[in-house]
């Protein structure tokens, strides 16, 4: 079988995972890419052993042929890409969050449906092997219905973040937007759609843009989630970006901490153990668990390429979570409960 041929557009930090993570599953080629810093392209296409690097994005897809593209920039590129693809007919990856705010989002997702176009978001957090074990024991039934959920992110040292996405510093919409799409998906993962949110979120540092920490609670109608998010928190050296968390049923709990480490508790008492991501050698460890994800969300893409099942990662069913983020940012302007059908 053939392997994949696909293009990268932006190669900045997360490129230089994201590719090899491609590479990992050895089902694809990645031949052309494109960034704005031609000279960054170039570095990118030396690393990984590339033969073409074009100067637009209209080049690349006039000269290559294409099974999809791999949208790797900022959001405020996905846009203009992701509908360039659409009007080309090429499927399209992109990375989350899928846009700067919810109404772009939506014009890109109709973008891809009016021209046919399979559109699918580079949602990972899912895919991190704590969380699918975790996932594994609420679907088994170990702790009965869970009716609530508490996840806690911490992007650690306060320069960290910053040192490998300087961008970050500039944009209007930070935690909420660049962490909230996460944490929100994970939310519905486990709990379903959610019908209303609560926000508060705080600027810490002056010379940042956006907001840097947030506490957002989200609810349906048989459970809630509160998400506490912050880039400024300093925690354990060593361990960073940190995500910890807690999910409550009517026969026990799940617990995932730092270290990945998974505790259950129920009528039988506390069983612990560790579940560390795969260590792969082009893994970055203090990102390791991110990094080590995108492995099965490629590989839940390729399933669709080969197969038509659809990825979990849809552009419609991110979308769901795109209003979510939306939801956060107005509810955090106004100071009130905004119901998520209203958007």
């Amino acid at each position: 079988m053939r392997k994949l041929r696909y293009a990268v557009f932006g190669t900045g930090f997360w490129s230089h995972y994201q590719i090899p993570a491609w590479e990992e599953t050895g089902e694809t080629q990645l031949v052309a890419l494109f960034n704005r810093t031609k000279k960054r392209a170039l570095e990118v296409a030396s690393k990984f052993g590339v033969a073409k690097v074009y100067d637009t994005p209209d080049e690349l897809l006039d000269n290559e042929d294409l099974d999809f593209v791999d949208i790797i920039t900022e959001a405020q590129g996905h846009e203009s890409l992701v509908k360039l693809c659409a009007d080309r007919g090429i499927p399209v990856i992109c990375q989350k969050p899928m846009a700067e705010n919810y109404q772009t989002a939506l014009e890109m997702v109709k973008a891809c449906e009016s021209n046919g176009v399979p559109f699918f978001v580079h949602e990972n957090y899912r895919w991190q092997e704590p969380i699918r074990a975790c996932k594994a024991l609420v679907d088994s039934g170990r702790i009965g219905t869970v009716f609530r959920l508490n996840l806690n992110f911490v992007h650690a040292l306060p320069e960290f973040a910053w040192a490998n996405q300087p961008l970050l510093k500039t944009l209007p919409r930070l935690v909420m937007s660049d962490q909230g799409s996460h944490q929100f998906d994970l939310a519905r993962f486990f709990l379903g759609e959610m019908e209303s949110v609560y926000a508060s979120s705080l600027a810490v540092r002056p010379e940042i843009t956006g907001e840097q920490a947030a506490t957002v609670i989200l609810k349906n109608s048989t459970s809630v989630c509160t998400v506490t998010l912050s880039f400024v928190t300093f925690s354990r050296k060593g361990h960073f970006p940190q995500m910890t968390m807690t999910l409550e049923g009517t026969k026990g709990t799940i617990e995932l901490d730092i270290d990945f480490l998974i505790r259950v508790t129920d009528s039988e008492g506390t069983h612990s153990w560790r579940c560390p991501p795969t260590n792969y050698h082009w893994a970055d460890h203090t990102y390791l668990v991110n990094h080590a994800s995108m492995v099965p969300i490629h590989r839940n893409f390729i399933e669709y390429f080969r197969t038509g099942k659809l990825p979990e990662t849809t552009s419609q069913d991110n979308l769901k979570t795109m209003r979510l983020v939306e939801a956060a940012y107005r509810s955090a302007e106004r100071n009130v409960v905004v119901a998520v059908e209203t958007l």
